[in-house]
């Protein structure tokens, strides 16, 4: 009998140390700079597997610069617009249709992109918006004369079409390359990058292009500017063809691993449209959303016409002016990012970010004819922190309120709502500073702000992505426990203390 349970129990003690032994083994290993999925309860691989490649900071850095250099341009004009006024012989207006035309022409191929985008990836939206950036930089470096008005704007049309396939995209490149835990904080610096772009559009046209009245030196300097930027666009669009990738092999979230297998001829784009459009949440963002931005579009727009009014000859101020708006802007955009990977706290950090883009707004108007330029650098530089620190926190909320719809789908119609309210906000604001002044139409902002942050306090914050992610842990956890736990019973079955 003593001879019998000892051999049961040896062959209990190799059953499971060989059991264990083999479940270590097939356990996922770390590799340098990534994460892998856990395993599953079986003791194998998990049918999910995720990683992080350092490459993906690569991709997101290069996007950052070539949207950097797209975004340049839509300020390029209005900065300088009372000088673009005088070369091109045209009125103020039209050269507020030079940023105009980046709104315009968004709205109506916002949606054959995003359908572009969910069809062929991130790689082909990243050179055809390269590509027409770089045609439209060309474009304008033959127009720099006084009679070519009409090939100055085609290029700057070019530049339009461009950014309809780079607006939407941090938000889709953060969730396909980076983890759930900096999520956040990528699409922070995808957005980083349109925002440096505009702060040196702010910045460089009033230093490159001189207010001289010969109309020859002035086609000189407008020439060097475009030359410089056709430059740029030139290199990034090479490096985009060489470096830019489509997705990593592995996913790096199990939200987006799930994501993938749904099989294509299940995904139908126009289905997902109608079930954004029945998303009330996310209807009540697409609309602040589009108020927040378009305020923030129309301002900048008509900065250097606000400027001139009460500081005259003041161009290379109003650019500084816009620069620190800008750079406030992108300080906020990361601390906002940094502070949602860490917190999840989307509803009440986006409701805070805009009301405070509401309380600068009122500020700002109240002091701007005061007659004090440091005044105006403070208190647009507050106002510049939140309201364009609220860009990324958009972008994000709406993919956590739409998780699985495509990201470029949901982020294409935040900003196709930006795009729209821009172009009532900065034709009617312009009207009403020609009218009754600066203080009016920045008091016609105001009241949109408002708007926008009342209808921002009744989203309902439903987080899906983070749920999905979250339930899809503690489903892996949870048999994991399970099976440890049956093994650990199964063990003491037959000890040498009851043989």
């Amino acid at each position: 009998m003593d001879e019998k349970s000892n051999l049961e129990d040896a062959k209990a003690r190799e059953y499971f140390g060989e059991k264990k032994e083999e479940e270590t083994l097939k356990l996922p290993t770390e590799d340098p700079g990534s994460s892998t999925g856990d395993p599953s309860p079986e003791g194998g691989q998990d049918q999910h597997p995720t990683r992080l490649y350092k490459r993906r900071w690569v991709i997101v850095l290069l996007f950052s610069c070539y949207s950097l250099s797209n975004s340049y341009q839509w300020i390029q004009y209005g900065i300088i617009s009372n000088i673009f006024v005088k070369f091109y012989g045209v009125s103020s207006f039209t050269i507020d249709w030079m940023s105009m035309i980046y709104m315009l022409t968004y709205i109506p191929f916002i949606f054959p992109v995003t359908w572009l985008l969910d069809k062929k990836g991130l790689r082909v939206i990243a050179l055809v918006a390269t590509g027409l950036n770089c045609a439209g930089t060309w474009i304008k470096v033959a127009s720099a004369q006084p009679n070519l008005f009409p090939v100055t704007f085609l290029g700057q049309f070019c530049c339009s079409f461009a950014q309809v396939f780079i607006l939407g995209m941090p938000s889709r490149l953060a969730s396909v390359w980076f983890g759930s835990g900096e999520v956040s904080t990528a699409c922070s610096i995808g957005v980083f990058g349109n925002q440096l772009g505009i702060a040196i559009g702010f910045l460089v046209p009033p230093i490159l292009v001189p207010n001289v009245d010969d109309l020859g030196e002035l086609a000189h300097h407008i020439r060097i500017m475009f030359y410089i930027t056709a430059g740029v666009a030139t290199f990034l669009f090479i490096l985009v063809i060489f470096i830019f990738q489509e997705r990593p092999k592995l996913p790096p979230t199990k939200a987006q691993a799930l994501a993938r297998n749904i099989p294509p001829e299940e995904y139908s784009y126009l289905a997902s449209f109608k079930r954004l459009l029945c998303n009330k949440p996310f209807i009540l963002l697409i609309i602040s959303y589009g108020l927040n931005v378009g305020c923030f579009y129309a301002l900048s727009t008509l900065l250097n016409r606000m400027i001139i009014i009460h500081y005259e000859d003041q161009e290379v101020t109003a650019g500084r002016i816009g620069l620190t708006i800008v750079i406030a802007g992108m300080v906020g955009s990361l601390i906002c990012g940094f502070w949602l990977d860490k917190t999840k706290t989307y509803k009440q950090t986006t409701f805070a970010v805009y009301f405070m883009s509401l309380v600068g707004m009122i500020i700002y108007a109240a002091t701007l004819n005061l007659g004090h330029l440091w005044v105006v650098f403070i208190t647009a530089g507050a106002l510049g922190f939140f309201m364009t620190g609220y860009l990324p926190l958009g972008f994000e909320y709406a993919v956590e309120l739409t998780y699985p719809e495509s990201e470029g789908t949901s982020s294409g119609l935040l900003n196709c709502s930006a795009q729209v309210f821009g172009i009532i906000f900065t034709i009617s604001q312009g009207r009403i500073i020609d009218d009754y002044g600066t203080l009016e139409g920045n008091i016609f902002l105001c009241v949109f702000l408002l708007i926008g942050t009342i209808m921002t306090a009744f989203i309902k914050s439903d987080l899906r992505r983070q749920n999905t992610n979250r339930e899809t842990k503690q489903a892996v956890e949870g048999r994991m426990a399970g099976h440890d736990h049956g093994a650990t019973v199964l063990i003491p079955q037959t000890p040498p203390s009851q043989s």
